[in-house]
């Protein structure tokens, strides 16, 4: 790790059942850094267009996520949404097959963007999404980039579903996170791609364990 005193940031990026929301948890716990998901405030902006009906309304959705107010609690494992947790809304099947059409948004993802950076300004954090090595903290201390086969993560994610008791099929949520890997990656504004210097690091057939001792050993050099 860096210099001891000195404050690190972290910034993870990749695709939908990469598994970087749990390994960055982990890690964050190991290092005893602030976690950010940044997912997670776009699923919450997706909240807020859903409860106020403006999923199609896309300047009415600008105006409400200027005002509105997303807050972490329990070092990032609660989610907060204009003082209202929706740590389970947001992981809601319904949630899953808008967010990424809000996300590409642009004024959308600069007031988000802008909300993160803020967080991060004091560092010891680790931040993962899609466009945090690359966007929010291109200056970050370490950069990582995780990724695996579509089938690997549809199988996770599938699995995720299943504990939730949502009725779906694997080849579903395989066809669902291949759709949202082109909307991502071919997004005009912040596409999902692994910066020039972070250290790739492919998750398919390893267990979280092992993804976040990879890390920390990285981070820890």
């Amino acid at each position: 790790m860096k210099k001891k005193g000195k404050r690190v940031t972290i910034a993870m990026d990749g695709p939908a059942g990469s598994g970087k929301s749990t390994v960055a948890r982990y890690v964050a716990e190991k290092l005893g850094l602030l976690y950010l998901d940044s997912g997670a405030m776009y699923r919450a902006v997706t909240v807020l267009a859903i409860d106020n009906n403006v999923e199609k309304h896309t300047s009415k959705l600008i105006e409400l996520v200027k005002k509105c107010n997303i807050e972490f609690k329990n070092n990032g494992k609660t989610i907060y949404l204009n003082n209202e947790d929706v740590s389970e809304r947001i992981r809601s099947q319904e949630v899953n097959l808008l967010v990424a059409d809000i996300a590409k948004v642009p004024e959308i993802r600069k007031e988000i963007v802008a909300h993160q950076v803020r967080i991060g300004e004091k560092g010891n954090i680790i931040a993962e999404g899609r466009d945090l090595t690359t966007i929010v903290f291109p200056q970050a201390d370490f950069k990582f980039y995780l990724d695996a086969t579509v089938q690997e993560r549809a199988k996770r994610r599938f699995a995720d579903l299943q504990a939730q008791h949502v009725n779906t099929t694997l080849k579903a949520v395989e066809l669902e996170i291949s759709e949202r890997d082109k909307k991502d990656i071919s997004r005009e504004h912040s596409p999902l791609k692994a910066a020039a210097d972070a250290i790739v690091v492919d998750t398919t057939g390893k267990t979280i364990e092992e993804v976040v001792d990879i890390i920390v050993s990285k981070v820890k050099t």
